[in-house]
């Protein structure tokens, strides 16, 4: 039977180390990560990618925790040190960053997931854990890694691996698994060109969320292995998966589904500008998939002391439809439909933004136009400018992904260098 009591959650919870994957280049993403990388990316109105991870660790009872960072990652360290500084170091909570180490003799940087965590290893064993929860540092999902924890202990499995359904024609770019009826991992293969459908759910495929609980021990043993195998390209999906399997150990399967339900629970890679907007768009929803409301699991952040947000006009001039509009800003006499307004964003009177994201410090001029537009950073915008209804002259100017969304940041406005002030303004 398995023991799903409060304190044997506890005791694992607390004897668990989280490593937080926080180094990718997030290429895709485009200009949002011409500066910062990924994790750091802004997201939500007031929060960065990386505090949903953090916050699921803090809300699962979690608090010893390292990030690893590698690339561009100044601004994330700023924001971890700035909001992330308050746990009990006495009661032994952390969070720490741990830059790339580089202490292998080539002095490369991480090969793959795998090597990332190989590199570090002398620093995660000096916190001696009982079990390592390695996490992605660039999805946006709210998950108790209690349970995940529970299912690994319970079945005595050499590692887990949380999964969730997909569509089939998305699923081809994560890793695919099959499990037997017990949720022991049979089948995996990383990003296959035909995803294996799910039984019975033809149009569905389980798939890694790249969230993985080891051992120390077993973590141990399977890094310094694939660290001496020169033919491995030193990745948990391509190489460390693949192995266990093929060499019978033990690897299981925790299905993250919404409670009561066969369904997948909300989780988003938002590794595309085109999936990243639409995060941003379904957090605006009437009816949202992920509450970011909710007081039972909030999400917490590092936000500067501003004023409340101010709205100029008679009532009849100034609406706002399913839009947020965050601190320090102000709205004049405008519309906003499905729209996000980050901190310190003005928005002069007659303007009209339609599923727009303006990032921290943005200033947009009177009488503009905006329709599926990103605007980084500190972008001003002059008054009268109309993006997004001409595709064409868009493409001239700025970004258009395949999606149709305009990204706009201030060197494509003639405004200097794009990384003037970055750090400061978010």
């Amino acid at each position: 039977m398995k023991n799903t009591s409060k304190r044997f959650v506890s005791r694992l919870t607390s004897n668990t180390l989280a490593l937080v994957l926080a180094g990718g280049r997030g290429a895709r993403l485009g200009v949002l990560t011409d500066w910062r990388t990924k994790p750091a990316v802004p997201f939500g109105g007031k929060f960065r990618i990386v505090d949903f991870t953090l916050s699921n660790c803090i809300n699962s009872g979690i608090r010893k925790i390292a990030v690893l960072t590698q690339y561009k990652s100044h601004s994330l360290i700023q924001h971890l040190l700035q909001g992330w500084g308050r746990l009990n170091t006495e009661l032994g909570e952390f969070i720490d960053v741990v830059p790339a180490q580089q202490w292998l003799d080539d002095e490369s940087w991480y090969q793959g997931t795998a090597d990332a965590v190989f590199q570090s290893l002398d620093i995660v064993e000096s916190y001696g854990p009982g079990h390592v929860l390695i996490l992605a540092g660039d999805h946006i999902y709210s998950m108790d890694y209690g349970e995940l924890l529970a299912t690994h202990a319970d079945t005595g499995a050499d590692f887990t691996i949380a999964c969730t359904p997909v569509r089939r024609e998305a699923a081809s770019q994560f890793g695919v698994l099959a499990t037997d009826s017990s949720g022991r991992v049979i089948e995996f293969e990383e990003k296959p060109a035909t995803p294996k459908a799910m039984p019975d759910h033809g149009d569905l495929a389980l798939v890694s969320m790249g969230i993985y609980v080891f051992s120390a021990r077993y973590l141990h043993e399977q890094l310094h292995r694939d660290a001496r195998d020169k033919a491995s390209s030193h990745d948990f999906g391509k190489d460390i998966i693949p192995y266990a399997l093929a060499h019978g150990h033990r690897v299981q399967a925790h299905p993250f589904i919404e409670a009561g339900s066969s369904a997948g629970a909300y989780w988003r890679d938002v590794g595309t500008v085109d999936a990243y907007f639409q995060a941003n768009m379904e957090i605006l929803s009437p009816d949202p998939p992920l509450d970011i409301y909710d007081p039972s699991w909030p999400i917490m952040t590092y936000q500067p002391q501003l004023p409340p947000a101010r709205l100029v006009g008679d009532g009849a001039q100034c609406q706002l439809r399913n839009s947020m509009v965050s601190g320090g800003c102000v709205v004049e006499e405008s519309s906003l439909d499905q729209s996000l307004l980050f901190s310190n964003v003005k928005v002069h009177e007659g303007c009209a933004l339609r599923r727009v994201l303006a990032l921290p410090g943005c200033e947009i001029g009177a009488g503009a136009r905006l329709t599926n537009v990103i605007l980084d950073n500190q972008c001003t915008v002059p008054g009268g400018t109309i993006i997004g209804e001409d595709r064409e002259a868009d493409a001239r100017r700025f970004d258009v992904t395949e999606g149709g969304i305009v990204i706009v940041n201030r060197e494509m406005l003639g405004q200097g260098s794009r990384y003037m002030g970055a750090i400061s303004t978010e």
